[in-house]
């Protein structure tokens, strides 16, 4: 369920916390509603990423901050959103979240039906993949609200979240209790959960992700935000002739005969073309110096498991998903006037493949594994769709994401790291080290932000 309704916020004053933050997807696409935030995230370089743009941290364990420290945080919050990270459930690794949906779906049963933390930890403890268990937060968040004296046990009004596509059947279960049975209190939300491809809402680039906005009863039916452009389908593409070639070892370069989207028909009138990495990344803007078109580029990793959106495209097409190997997407360029003769260009840096991401040009990536926090994100545009769609707001315009990002100070970035880690220039105690986390599966890969 999509619509089109005229906006008409549903609170006075939204305030998000974002579990699993990363650098701040979410938190950007709240900026750019005027909406604040309060990022929760384990990894030190997200979180430098995130003090260096401003954005309000806590460096620390998602699951931790719930058990430990769930009082501290501002009573104020009434939206609750984030990602659980994917790494069991994307098609990318084993899939030992896809494996156990049945059995988290029983964890969820308990959870509502008021079953104690200290039993369902233990229990969760028998997972193959303890790092499943983390699509379960949310849930026990929502739970948390309803019995914290510092809200006046108040629930969040709110619930927007995002995931791999295999999540879309835990989200319906979700959905289920959250509407029938509702949290131990007696609070139950209206749901709505489906599968979106972020090129249908003007990012640059070919991902599914599987979707649930929830409001709590009394504040309206939720829905969907309205596609704005247009799905790439590459059969569609092919069909109408494009000359680039999938040869790994002979990639071309198109002409100027080569065919544009095609209009379609969306909620609110005709959809517009998708946005292609050419209109991303061509032009210069902030320190980016425009990437020179014609362009091809050929990706090592698909979209969701579907091998029609990956292999070889042009700028005139949408990016294939951006993961945490964008760093290994070989671009090639044209030389000189010889329209079929290409040779290896300049890779995307962080800044372009943060904006093939939506995020705003000059975003000051920090500390270490930037390629994976890029691909990690979630794109801040769809973020914004989503975001708007939840709280009845009205969508900002893409242009508002591609002013360059002006970095934040020394002065708040010491502000935010003391706020965040404890001190205004390191780590202390309290921040989680990667040992405490739970370490990948040897037969998984690292996260690959599918």
């Amino acid at each position: 369920m999509t619509s089109a309704a005229p906006h008409q916020s549903i609170l006075d004053n939204p305030f998000v916390l974002d579990l699993f933050a990363g650098p701040g997807g979410l938190d950007v696409a709240g900026h750019a509603l005027g909406v604040p935030s309060l990022g929760i995230e384990w990894d030190k370089s997200a979180c430098l990423t995130r003090y260096a743009a401003g954005l309000d941290t806590l460096h620390a364990d998602v699951s931790a901050v719930r058990r430990e420290s769930f009082e501290s945080l501002p009573p104020e919050i009434n939206v609750l959103a984030g990602g659980p990270p994917c790494q069991t459930y994307s098609v990318a690794g084993k899939g030992a979240g896809r494996k156990a949906l049945e059995e988290v779906k029983k964890y969820i049963e308990r959870l509502m039906a008021g079953d104690s933390d200290d039993e369902i930890d233990t229990d969760l403890k028998n997972l193959s993949d303890p790092r499943t268990a983390l699509v379960l937060e949310p849930l026990r968040y929502a739970i948390r609200a309803t019995r914290s004296p510092s809200r006046d046990y108040r629930p969040y009004d709110v619930i927007v979240l995002e995931q791999v596509p295999a999540v879309e059947a835990l989200w319906h279960h979700y959905a289920r209790v959250l509407e029938t049975t509702g949290l131990p209190d007696g609070t139950k939300y209206k749901v709505v959960v489906d599968v979106l491809d972020t090129e249908t809402y003007g990012v640059p680039q070919t991902r599914s992700r599987a979707v649930l906005i929830a409001r709590r009863e009394g504040l309206g039916e939720p829905s969907l935000p309205a596609a704005t452009h247009r799905a790439y389908e590459a059969k569609d593409w092919n069909r109408r002739n494009e000359r680039a070639s999938s040869d790994t070892h002979q990639p071309t370069l198109y002409d100027e005969s080569t065919p544009t989207p095609e209009e379609g028909e969306g909620n609110g009138g005709p959809l517009k073309d998708w946005t292609s990495m050419g209109e991303a990344l061509g032009k210069p803007v902030g320190t980016h110096l425009g990437r020179r078109t014609p362009f091809l580029v050929r990706s090592n990793y698909g979209s969701s498991g579907n091998p029609g959106r990956r292999g070889v495209r042009t700028d005139r097409q949408p990016a294939a998903t951006v993961t945490g190997r964008i760093s290994r997407f070989v671009v090639f360029e044209q030389v000189g006037e010889i329209e079929d003769i290409v040779r290896e260009g300049p890779r995307f840096s962080m800044n372009e493949a943060g904006m093939l991401q939506t995020f705003p040009p000059d975003y000051p990536w920090s500390g270490t594994a930037q390629a994976q926090q890029v691909g990690n994100a979630v794109p801040p545009l769809f973020g914004a769709h989503l975001l708007s769609a939840a709280l009845g707001l009205p969508v900002p315009a893409p242009e508002a994401l591609r002013k360059p990002w002006t970095p934040a100070t020394e002065e708040v970035r010491a502000k935010l790291r003391s706020h965040g880690c404890g001190a205004a220039d390191d780590c202390t105690a309290r921040c989680p080290c990667p040992e405490q986390q739970t370490p990948p599966s040897p037969a998984v890969s690292p996260a690959q932000g599918e």
